[in-house]
């Protein structure tokens, strides 16, 4: 009973109403899209084209008219998964050579990895729009809504839905903004979906936990 009302205290904090289509559904109202955006190696550049992006990123900054919160997430990098696939193949190498230099390997990135803290970094981009307050909606509970009557559960919900998909295409307009300054200066992004944006809101929640970092192909 106490981890129940401790599990319903910590939602309360929550901001997050639910995730729906890939958007991040606030108690508010709010929407918000994130982003996966891929690293640039701007140290590798020429003086030239440092000076170039640079310029090409603070005109696509001078060109939003909303507000845009970039996100860099960083974590240690769990090495455990790949040490299990490393001790299966030498479970199933037959080569007594290999078997050596295998469990030489896996005792180096141990030692490796104990003495020396492996940071992964993850970049993201979070995209907001926020809907115009709804007069007719607010009015419901009012005593002018109690005299028009009170619309019906599906009538609700098929409003709930339109309102949705309205506020989603603006939403989706912001996003395509961002996606195409952000390539103009040479960064891939990629929208998570809604499995990908639980993941990484459990971790932020959870700081504790540890756990692989998203990755998403279409970035590599």
């Amino acid at each position: 009973m106490a981890n129940k009302v401790t599990s319903q205290a910590a939602q309360n904090f929550v901001p997050i109403k639910e995730i729906r289509d890939g958007i991040a559904v606030l108690k508010d109202g709010g929407l918000r899209m994130v982003l996966m955006a891929s690293s640039l190696n701007f140290a590798l550049k020429s003086s030239d084209e440092q000076q170039a992006i640079t310029l090409q990123f603070q005109n696509f900054l001078n060109s939003l008219d909303f507000t845009t919160q970039f996100f860099i997430e960083s974590r240690r990098l769990d090495i455990r998964p790949y040490l299990a696939s490393l001790e299966e193949r030498l479970a199933q190498n037959t080569n007594d050579l290999l078997k050596v230099q295998i469990r030489e390997y896996i005792g180096f990135i141990k030692n490796f990895t104990e003495s020396v803290s492996i940071m992964t970094k993850t970049f993201f981009v979070v995209i907001p729009y926020t809907p115009a307050i709804n007069i007719g909606a607010s009015a419901e509970g009012s005593f002018l809504g109690g005299l028009l009557g009170k619309k019906s559960d599906k009538e609700k919900t098929e409003k709930d839905m339109m309102t949705f998909e309205e506020n989603k295409t603006q939403l989706e307009q912001r996003v395509s903004i961002v996606e195409t300054g952000l390539i103009r200066c040479g960064v891939k992004t990629f929208p998570l979906g809604t499995e990908e944006l639980i993941e990484l809101y459990y971790k932020l929640f959870n700081p504790g936990e540890v756990e692989k970092p998203i990755t998403n192909v279409a970035l590599q």
